[in-house]
């Protein structure tokens, strides 16, 4: 063991000493090594960094939870556009239908998309928020979290109070400092109490369902202050239904077509005019994209680390040959093959490992710039970190397992005779 940490050290030093006097031949040899591990562990951690925040985005979904759409999410909506726009828009009395006869469900909600509104408080105004209608289990189906306030009683449900609850940048263009909860906004020229406002949901690149820049009502309260007569050719309402607690979703999915069919009147042969929806189908989606991604990351890291490789096969060659009289030495002085085996495929090692650090340190600089310019958070995972690590290492050893087994087989007498 001993002997090992000794082999070990004075491989490093060699490393180290070659990297010292070849500073170019060194460094234009690592080269190649430092852009391969930048351009894999760089796309690893570009495509990881969007994968979580696209996945987040759309987990707020849920995974045990049916959509009922105009339009499917498994389609695409070109190639069927027609057959989509003949499609009747989700109405509350599919809603109820579901509600009443889907034994599996454990929570049903609608909502309708009211339109864009300009929400006013004194001076101050946010326009361009999107009013909301919801049914009365919406908040708790999408586990509303609150920065203030609460969702609305069953009372100011019913009887479609006005009162409005508020994303979290609509109440803060519009009452900055000042606490928001009871305080009347003017929304449409109508006057609601703000009983709630949302907290902040943040920056993402899919925001399927992005409260910050909502104000959400009751749907009876919808029912007064606007045409809520399904009639919207792309579709602007859905009725979204949880699974009861061990419920398979194959089994909801019949459930929930079995009632709209039925509250429809459709045939049995004729073909469902709605779309159930699961965030299953946009993960698949996404697992294919993602796959693709990173395997373009790879295609090109790899042509990199390719070129390195030769370059430090080529430095561990040269390096050899100036130390083939050194070698024999050692070889007459009783050193084993695996000693001045092991001696070079370190060196390699080590070499290839300090131009993957290189790399690394070139992903943090990149990914840092980057949050700060895009506002987008870009990082380094610490598998990511591992990989590149072990990757440099292995090309390392690839790299200079030749030229090392070329110095193990050295006759000691013929390698002491070379100058």
């Amino acid at each position: 063991m001993g002997i090992l940490f000794k082999v070990i050290g004075e491989s490093i030093l060699q490393a180290l000493q070659q990297l010292q006097g070849n500073k170019l031949r060194s460094f234009l040899s690592l080269l190649g090594v430092s852009i391969g591990i930048f351009c894999i562990i760089g796309v690893q951690s570009a495509v990881g960094s969007l994968e979580d925040n696209v996945r987040g985005s759309i987990e707020k979904l849920g995974s045990d939870v049916i959509y009922v759409n105009k339009f499917s999410w498994a389609e695409d909506p070109g190639e069927n556009f027609y057959k989509f726009m003949r499609r009747p828009n989700i109405s509350y009395k599919d809603y109820e239908a579901v509600q009443a006869k889907a034994e599996l469900a454990a929570l049903v909600s609608y909502h309708v998309e009211v339109g864009v509104r300009t929400v006013k408080y004194r001076s101050n105004s946010s326009e361009g928020s999107f009013m909301i209608g919801v049914t009365s289990d919406f908040g708790e189906m999408f586990n509303f979290k609150y920065k203030d306030g609460r969702f609305f009683s069953q009372a100011e449900y019913f009887y479609g109070a006005n009162k409005t609850i508020l994303g979290f940048e609509v109440a803060d263009q519009v009452f900055g400092n000042i606490d928001p909860i009871g305080k009347t906004i003017k929304v449409g020229g109508r006057p609601m109490e703000v009983i709630g406002v949302l907290e902040k949901e943040g920056e993402s690149l899919i925001n399927v369902l992005n409260f910050d820049q909502s104000i959400v009502i009751s749907y009876e309260l919808a029912r007064k202050i606007a045409n809520l007569k399904p009639n919207h050719p792309f579709g602007n309402s859905s009725v979204n239904i949880k699974a009861a607690e061990g419920v398979p979703m194959p089994e909801l999915r019949d459930d929930v077509t079995g009632a709209l069919r039925g509250e429809r009147r459709l045939k049995p042969r004729e073909e469902s005019d709605f779309s159930l929806n699961e965030i299953s189908i946009i993960s698949n989606f996404m697992d294919s994209f993602f796959g693709v991604l990173n395997m373009v990351g790879y295609f090109v890291g790899g042509f990199a680390i390719l070129v390195g490789m030769f370059s430090v096969s080529n430095i561990m060659f040269v390096s050899v040959k100036e130390r083939t009289n050194i070698i024999g030495i050692k070889k007459a002085l009783g050193a084993k093959r695996y000693i001045i085996l092991l001696e070079f495929l370190i060196e390699a090692a080590i070499l290839c490992l300090l131009g993957g650090v290189v790399g690394l340190i070139l992903v943090f600089a990149i990914t840092t710039l980057l949050t700060q310019i895009i506002d987008f958070e870009l990082y380094v995972s610490l598998n990511n970190i591992i990989f590149g690590v072990v990757l440099s290492v292995v090309v390392g050893v690839v790299s200079g397992l030749i030229p090392a087994l070329q110095a193990s087989q050295m006759d000691p007498v013929e390698a002491m005779r070379q100058k």
